[in-house]
């Protein structure tokens, strides 16, 4: 098997790859039937000369690939006709932006094989850079803290050579003694951002505790979906329910808007699900929120100082809860958002290799082994010029009519 790295064509330029030159070089050692060819690239982690140095073959021309893998979307003219890609398409939601690569997929017979829905045999996704989202995004939150209350300053994690140098960073920040931080969401974004906060002096307390008392040293709560999400008739939550009816239920988040002074947002939300923290809980008397780092980044969704999402070079807005427009987030009363939403490209080396490990341990064996699960080929949106049966659900899409 022929494995080529194509290089990211986005703009602005995305410095991730899928995998490194050291992975690349596992991987030729481990499976001597396989070879990899890296297109080049000025824009990369990691240089040219690194990929070559290691042995692998560096070529313009990916022709010869059984396989072309990328990170973010392809650009329509690098698509090359009858040949199997694998990246994030970002199309399984039917995006606008994205709906004429949708049809050139199917134009050009590419068999296209998206990592968003690649899930092992109980349908859970195996891969993705949410770790690194959690990470970056929760080092973001306590950067935003401290320009919000002017204590002290941290270095843009897209500035560090790499996450070593941002977590030396962290001995910089000065947290408040009766500091209250809540979170929501587990998984991959959610265990990204405990990496971050566990290396900082911060105590972890139940919803109650955080609720109930008063601390003398920052606390910290995570929040599983039933301690900000209630039934609406007053009966018991039911968590397979709540997924499945979420129309059944409302948000009871209010409750922790007068004690936390921070929340970072890592749930996944569907738009079906009630919104979290609406414009009314962001105007109540008793707010003492300031500072929402917003991991999760659902634009005019579920967190309703989230108006849009922001970018590395300016990450940070400030939400006035008064007039529900943008404000200076240094001002008192305005709350200070920091909604990145390709929070992973700040630390591109450390993302990159992570996510290397993962397509190591989980995909790769499924093309150069076996594949009993099916996950390659649940994880296929096209082939052929046709969509796949999971993905029939797109045809309108494909076709150029978008449902909104």
């Amino acid at each position: 098997m022929k494995i080529g790295l194509i290089r990211e064509g986005k703009n602005p330029p995305d410095k991730r790859v899928p995998l490194t030159p050291d992975q690349c070089q596992f991987l030729k050692e481990k499976y001597s039937d396989l070879d990899i060819i890296v297109q080049p690239s000025q824009v990369r982690a990691y240089k040219d000369e690194e990929y070559a140095a290691k042995g692998i073959e560096l070529n313009e021309d990916l022709s010869s690939c059984d396989l072309i893998m990328g990170v973010k979307e392809v650009n329509v003219e690098d698509l090359i006709s009858e040949k199997k890609f694998m990246f994030f398409s970002h199309t399984i939601k039917k995006q606008a932006h994205n709906q004429k690569l949708m049809r050139a997929l199917l134009d050009k017979h590419v068999e296209m094989i998206d990592y968003e829905v690649l899930k092992d045999a109980k349908n859970k996704r195996i891969i993705g850079f949410g770790r690194y989202a959690g990470v970056v995004g929760t080092y973001n939150a306590f950067l935003t803290l401290g320009l919000k209350d002017g204590t002290y300053t941290l270095k843009p994690a897209n500035q560090c050579h790499d996450r070593k140098e941002m977590e030396a960073e962290l001995k910089k920040v000065i947290l408040p003694k009766d500091l209250k931080i809540v979170s929501t969401g587990f998984g991959r974004v959610g265990h990204g951002a405990r990496e971050i906060i566990d290396l900082l002096p911060i105590k972890e307390v139940t919803p109650e505790e955080f609720i109930g008392k008063s601390f003398d040293s920052p606390v910290f709560t995570h929040l599983e979906v039933e301690d900000y999400y209630g039934r609406k008739d007053g009966s018991v939550f039911n968590k397979a329910d709540f997924y499945a009816n979420p129309e059944n239920y409302m948000s009871t988040f209010g409750r922790f808007m007068s004690e936390a002074d921070m929340y970072i947002p890592c749930h996944f939300w569907s738009s079906r699900s009630p919104f979290i923290v609406t414009r009314e809980d962001m105007m109540s008397a008793d707010r003492r929120l300031r500072v929402v780092a917003d991991i999760s980044c659902d634009t005019e969704g579920p967190i309703a100082c989230t108006v849009r999402a922001s970018k590395i070079a300016d990450p940070i807005y400030g939400y006035n809860p008064i007039t529900g427009l943008e404000d200076d987030f240094r001002k008192p009363g305005v709350i200070a958002v920091m909604a990145v939403d390709n929070l992973p490209c700040e630390l591109p080396k450390d993302a990159s290799e992570d996510f290397g490990d993962e397509l190591i341990k989980l995909v790769i064996p499924c093309f150069m082994e076996s594949d009993p699960d099916r996950i390659i080929e649940r994880a296929t949106e096209t082939k052929n010029g046709h969509l796949m049966s999971d993905f029939a659900y797109l045809q309108d899409y494909a076709n150029g009519m978008l449902v909104h």
